[in-house]
């Protein structure tokens, strides 16, 4: 589900960045004042799990793939965040090392697959875990995937406004959002159940210690 460098237009990219980086700014903040130093050992191994299992693409149909995004386990264990923190990280590495995603597109990437699904994940989960622990991970991980994939399909179906060449053809993602919604949102539908269970079941067995969000 990474946005790949080339396909986002500059004033889209580059409000993404401004709006990016009083984010992180606040989140470095608050993760060097309130983080408790003694869960960075296990913020390390579930950061790098999730850097894994955003690897493994998933074949759709038309030719793309999905993946597992791994956030909604970040932020159930440790908060938002610090979950937008570590996926930030993780979405470094991966346009560097792989080149899935971008670094022009980092900040979008960050802000719907880290803030905002960290965020709903957080939210559904509190809404719901009076009605079992397990429905709040299950139901929150896997509305935090469907929005991440909302999200990430508007800003692609928004493209072919942002620019056109001399013949009236866009100059960046050439599809509207009557495409890029069903692509991209329903198979993580189903991807997001699978995700769901994984992190009810890591999280059954590493327990659940979060900190503030």
């Amino acid at each position: 589900m990474h946005i790949p460098d080339g396909l986002i237009a500059p004033q889209v990219y580059l409000a993404a960045y401004a709006a990016a980086a009083p984010a992180w700014a606040y989140a470095v903040r608050k993760v060097a004042r309130d983080f408790d130093e003694s869960l960075i050992p296990r913020l390390a191994v579930l950061t790098a799990l999730a850097f894994v299992l955003t690897t493994v693409m998933i074949p759709l149909p038309g030719g793309t793939s999905g993946h597992v995004i791994g956030v909604g386990l970040l932020a159930l264990a440790f908060g938002i965040w610090p979950a937008f923190l570590a996926y930030s990280l993780v979405l470094v590495l991966q346009s560097l090392l792989f080149g899935a995603g971008g670094i022009t597109v980092l900040a979008v990437n960050a802000l719907a697959m880290g803030l905002a699904a960290a965020a709903v994940t957080v939210g559904v989960h509190r809404l719901l875990v009076g009605w079992g622990k397990s429905v709040g991970v299950l139901v929150g991980v896997w509305c935090g995937v469907v929005v991440s994939a909302v999200l990430v399909a508007l800003v692609l179906g928004v493209q072919p406004q942002m620019g056109t060449d001399a013949t009236g053809q866009p100059l960046f993602f050439p599809f509207g959002p009557a495409v890029t919604l069903p692509v991209i949102v329903i198979p993580h539908l189903i991807i997001g159940a699978g995700e769901a269970l994984l992190t009810w079941m890591v999280l059954s067995v590493t327990g659940r210690r979060r900190v503030p969000a």
